[in-house]
């Protein structure tokens, strides 16, 4: 049956709502030099002719030519699915790789929407219903996160976060397909894998995702309030404030998750096992660059700065120590040395709340080609960046929109979308103009 839903969210929100933005001159990270577009062929040593016998060395082998990727640029947005019904309140895409080649669309109420990757499609059908467990007063509440499991299209399992009430907490569950149809799931095969309170309604983080490890990773926000009041960021000794990482693949056998044993902090005496990096204030959306394995994650600032940053393990990104590259609340006076500074930041001239992407490894928009792509809930602005691991190669503006984009979406072909709370999903177009 169609999906109807009508919400509207402000998705990541920077400041608490009992806090008032207070704009500061906003500082950027410039990009360094980029090299023109280059294609370099390097032949091989030509071999050595036998010394008992004097015939011509044959010619050099020319080896497959490396091609350095086009220099970044800005691109027009066009509606990827122009006749597809419109459903609020989109927060996450996923696609599970079991060869059917579907789009799944997170709706922050509570419910999942399938449909055919097609251009011309039209409506999605309801693929799970959780709308009676799940709690969306808060602005960043509700369903929130989705991600297939790597045996999906044998086991049928995938795994959601949503806040629940009474008590208000985080839950992260496993659901499978019905036995009876497969293009649907059961709703009542729910299994908690796990559950978080939460203080507050807003920095629920919310993120699922598996990576190519196979263990699951999961992003949680500080637990929410103006300037994290509890001091959840820097905090080992709970979940909050953190990216996780734990392995649901004993669920059956031992049924709970664990831990894998070289999570950073197993065996620190007081610390949370499942954590993998910590010091996040509001991480609203990370992937994998399905080429390198590299974490990304748009951590949304306070009042002044939001960041992107390069995920390691067992680091500390900042908060609230830091937000962003700058001391929070200590006049300009903190210590920073054991601090993960940001790949990028921007302030309050750009945006007010990041949402985080993908790095583009399909083959509709060339130009895009490695790059991470990342954009702004308030102010609708998309930017792109490359980076070689160590530093920043090249960032620019890629468009300037209307969009409220709430999350990105990325399918089988690694083609990337764009996706705006009012139901609206776009895409690139490939050699777009200013």
């Amino acid at each position: 049956m169609p999906l109807m839903v009508v919400i509207v969210v402000a998705v990541g929100c920077s400041s608490s709502p009992d806090i008032a933005p207070e704009p500061r001159p906003a500082v950027s990270v410039s990009a360094a030099p980029t090299l023109p577009p280059t294609v370099v062929a390097i032949p091989d040593r030509p071999e050595l002719a036998p010394t008992s016998a004097p015939t011509p060395s044959p010619p050099p082998t020319v080896m497959p030519a490396v091609v350095i990727p086009q220099r970044l640029k800005p691109l027009d947005l066009e509606p990827a699915f122009p006749d597809l019904e419109q459903y609020d309140g989109p927060v996450g895409m996923a696609s599970p790789d079991d060869g059917s080649d579907r789009l799944f669309l997170i709706l922050q109420r509570g419910q999942i929407g399938v449909f055919e990757n097609r251009h011309d499609v039209t409506s999605a059908e309801i693929f799970l219903d959780i709308r009676e467990r799940v709690n969306d007063k808060g602005n960043e509440e509700g369903l929130l996160g989705l991600a297939f499991d790597p045996a999906y299209g044998d086991n049928g399992y995938f795994y959601v976060y949503y806040s629940a009430a009474n008590p208000r907490r985080s839950v992260v569950s496993r659901f499978h397909v019905d036995a009876s149809d497969p293009d649907l799931a059961d709703p009542a095969s729910e299994r908690v894998v796990l559950e978080v309170r939460q203080p507050f309604q807003n920095h629920n983080g919310g993120h699922l995702a598996f990576g190519d490890d196979g263990y699951l990773y999961i992003g949680l926000g500080d637990g929410g309030g103006g300037g994290d009041p509890d001091k959840n960021g820097q905090n080992l000794s709970t979940l909050l404030g953190s990216i996780l990482r734990i392995d649901v693949g004993t669920l059956d056998n031992q049924g709970v998750y664990t831990v894998p044993p070289d999570n950073p902090f197993v065996g620190t005496p007081g610390a949370r096992p499942e954590i993998w990096a910590y010091g996040f204030r509001n991480p609203w959306r990370f992937s994998f660059d399905s080429g390198t394995g590299d974490l990304w994650v748009a951590d949304v600032g306070q009042n002044a700065y939001e960041e992107v940053d390069l995920v390691r393990r067992g680091a500390n990104y900042g908060w609230n120590v830091m937000e962003g590259q700058h001391c929070f609340g200590r006049g300009g006076d903190c210590d920073t040395t054991a601090l993960e500074r940001p790949v990028v930041e921007y302030g309050r001239d750009a945006g007010c709340s990041v949402t985080g992407g993908y790095v583009y490894r399909g083959n509709r928009v060339p130009s895009l080609l490695g790059a991470y792509v990342y954009g702004d809930f308030c102010s609708g602005r998309l930017w792109a960046l490359r980076h070689d691991g160590q530093r920043l190669l090249e960032s620019i503006s890629l468009a300037d929109t209307t969009l409220r984009i709430s999350s990105f979406g990325q399918d089988q072909q690694n083609e990337l979308y764009v996706l705006s709370i009012d139901g609206r999903i776009l895409q690139f177009v490939p050699g777009g103009g200013n």
